[in-house]
């Protein structure tokens, strides 16, 4: 199949042109409203003018383009991904799903009642790191889960404004979400979340720029996230599994990740240090997954609803931050 593939968003959406490219799709066009952005990213490409767009709407109404990728502000996400998908696109969208609840519920709708292909574009799930703790857990190595941390650690100070500092856009929604969708996607859904929530690093937004939140998934298993937005180090995603029988210890950004497994006794062994593939934002993989799933009709496991449970967990951390009590998260919708 010949996909002829539309870009959405050239700041981040760049990543996606050249996936969509490695994998062999035809750019039909790239779209910005910044004329600069798109005049960098169709030179840096050698994409002709004729498929530079600065209104998203034309790209809606050419029947010729098979599929989006949409890597917009998180505020647009609902509206340009509805739009396509009305249209009869298959949509691959950035993260966080949307901001609120009433808008992935709409998506969602959208998706369903198009027929065509939906994707969240929740990175973690193909960060080679990630992908490997997943395979070593299902695999039963360290055994039964009973508890499972992750954080995203990553200081805004030097780009934080405009749409990143929208009081919807807290922090734990706009970038957490990555550490929330991959410790759903290793251990399930959280029952209850109880969370806390600090703000004195980023005076310019309105909403805490530190944020812990405890989760119970069950009776014997339990979760932790933390999101720093103004933390003072390296961007990382360390994440920690602990199971019944081991230990896996990695991030999105170490070449190489600890095993801790029992001998026969049922005492921790020297660690194995298993080598991993860097790539923190494996957007080729991403787009290969996308593709693959419209070309020969493959589910999505990151579909719209993947991406509304994790944006649901999400807004019930804020909301326990802000009310001082647990909360269930709704999974209807």
């Amino acid at each position: 199949m010949n996909l002829k593939v539309a870009n959405i968003g050239m700041k981040f959406g760049m990543s996606h042109v050249e996936g969509a490219m490695n994998w062999g799709a035809e750019i039909a066009a790239i779209c910005d409203s910044d004329e600069e952005n798109l005049r960098f990213a169709g030179e840096r490409y050698n994409i002709p003018k004729e498929k530079w767009v600065s209104d998203y709407r034309e790209i809606a109404e050419n029947p010729e383009i098979d599929a989006v990728t949409v890597a917009v502000p998180d505020q647009l996400h609902k509206q340009i991904s509805c739009e396509m998908l009305r249209a009869g696109k298959h949509v691959l969208c950035e993260k966080p799903l949307a901001l609120a609840r009433e808008d992935v519920k709409e998506i969602i709708k959208a998706a369903d009642g198009s027929g065509k292909k939906f994707m969240v574009g929740q990175i973690c799930r193909v960060t080679p790191s990630f992908e490997m703790a997943k395979e070593i857990v299902a695999s039963g190595r360290i055994g039964d889960l009973y508890f499972i941390e992750s954080e995203y650690a990553h200081d805004y100070m030097t780009f934080l404004g405009g749409w990143r500092a929208d009081p919807l856009r807290h922090g734990v929604i706009g970038g957490g979400c990555h550490a929330v969708d991959l410790i759903r996607w290793i251990a399930g859904d959280p029952a209850e979340v109880f969370a806390y929530g600090t703000h004195r690093l980023l005076p310019m937004v309105s909403y805490d720029d530190a944020t812990i939140a405890i989760m119970k998934f069950d009776e014997n298993t339990a979760g932790k996230v933390f999101v720093s937005t103004g933390c003072k180090r390296d961007y990382t995603m360390r994440t920690v599994i602990y199971g019944t029988k081991g230990t896996l210890i990695c991030d999105n950004t170490s070449p190489e990740m600890k095993l801790f497994e029992v001998d026969e006794k049922g005492v921790a062994k020297e660690p194995e240090i298993i080598p991993v593939r860097v790539n923190s934002h494996n957007a080729g993989r991403e787009f290969e997954v996308f593709a693959d799933a419209i070309v020969y009709d493959k589910p999505i496991e990151a579909d719209a609803r993947e991406g509304a449970k994790t944006v649901e967990v999400c807004l019930s951390i804020i909301e326990s931050s802000k009310t001082g009590v647990p909360v269930r998260p709704d999974y209807d919708f």
